[in-house]
């Protein structure tokens, strides 16, 4: 746990913002990439990921006060310092940045599937960056646990709520871990031969499996609005895979029924 890169006077740099910082650059970075590699333009696709990221910084901004009983309850908390610094929750950013791409890609002229195609491996490695900046923030913790691979966060500069001194899952880790695999797996999958949609598809069912199953481990308050055994972030994630189920195996052939109804009219 470091969640301060340095200190000087009244002047803090958290980590956490550094590595947002850097997972943001890495991500925009391999998008534009492969966007020259595809032939589509690149300044549409640079100015396409920095407005997800606004977008998606508003998104996990408004699903957790929207999910946070104690911001519910003292609305004046929500303009806070504390609440403007926090993270948010992934999902929230997700599912509104995914809005505002498709509408902007639209209007930009730009393929929706073929352009998703090229940020999944960028979305994939800037989340694992973002997560080890959770890390160092102690957010996003994970359940006590005595494995052998436990963290005990100690530092008393955490704003996030961390217990101190209890040996915890690393879920930060798990989840930065998995998503460097998943990252590389996308860019193979982004070379070889596609059709249309399948590389978010393939992110999608292989992010929404992995935080599926690392809900399980980690240890956090929210409310569950959907109710179930499952929290929220389990029922997007569920949705998140079938989501890219389809995307992975949609059928993609003409529809032949409308070909012959045309021949039989003439």
């Amino acid at each position: 746990m470091f969640p301060r890169l340095f200190q000087i006077g009244s002047f803090t740099l958290p980590t956490y913002g550094v590595l947002v910082a850097a997972a943001f650059l890495v991500a925009l970075s391999m998008a534009s990439h492969f966007a020259k590699q595809r032939g589509l333009s690149s300044e549409k696709v640079v100015n396409l990921g920095v407005y997800c990221a606004l977008a998606g910084m508003l998104g996990a901004k408004l699903l957790m006060i929207a999910l946070d009983p104690d911001l519910r309850s003292h609305p004046a908390e929500i303009f806070s310092l504390a609440t403007l610094q926090s993270a948010g929750i992934f999902f929230g950013g997700f599912i509104l940045a995914l809005v505002f791409a498709f509408f902007y890609m639209r209007a930009q002229g730009l393929p929706v599937l073929p352009t998703s195609d090229l940020f999944a491996p960028g979305l994939a490695i800037g989340h694992g960056i973002g997560r080890l900046g959770c890390f160092a923030a102690g957010c996003c913790w994970g359940k006590p646990t005595h494995l052998p691979w436990a963290v005990t966060f100690t530092n008393p500069n955490a704003t996030t709520g961390v217990p101190l001194g209890i040996p915890l899952h690393p879920t930060q880790l798990y989840e930065a871990f998995a998503e460097a695999i998943i990252c590389a797996i996308l860019v193979v999958q982004l070379r070889r031969p596609h059709r249309d949609g399948q590389v978010i598809g393939l992110y999608a069912l292989l992010y929404g499996c992995v935080r599926f199953g690392v809900e399980f481990l980690r240890e956090h308050d929210a409310s569950n609005p959907l109710g179930g055994p499952f929290t929220l972030e389990q029922w997007i994630s569920l949705a998140l895979a079938i989501g890219g189920i389809y995307l992975l195996f949609r059928d993609t052939r003409p529809d032949r029924s409308l070909g012959d109804a045309a021949t039989s009219r003439v």
